[in-house]
């Protein structure tokens, strides 16, 4: 199942906090696909996944907004949340 992280309208770096978020407490494997509007968040999804060994599995622009669907790796580092 499919986790939806609206966050239009919010700028860097709280696009990927929230995917963070969305992502506690799930187990490796879960997917969330992440909207946001900040041009910003193209690079930091990246850095995020690359950082935390997640899989970006799809990154686009529809419109107006950026869509990034990710898998929370297995290897993620907890030590890394925010807190």
């Amino acid at each position: 199942m499919e986790t939806l992280v609206d966050a239009r309208g919010l700028l860097c770096p709280l696009p990927v906090l929230r995917l963070a978020k969305a992502f506690r407490g799930r187990p490796a494997g879960s997917v969330a696909r992440l909207l946001a509007t900040d041009p910003a968040a193209v690079e930091d999804v990246e850095v995020f996944c690359r950082e935390r060994g997640h899989a970006l599995l799809e990154s686009r622009r529809d419109g107006d907004a950026f869509s990034f669907l990710v898998r929370k790796g297995a290897g993620a580092d907890p030590s890394l949340r925010s807190r």
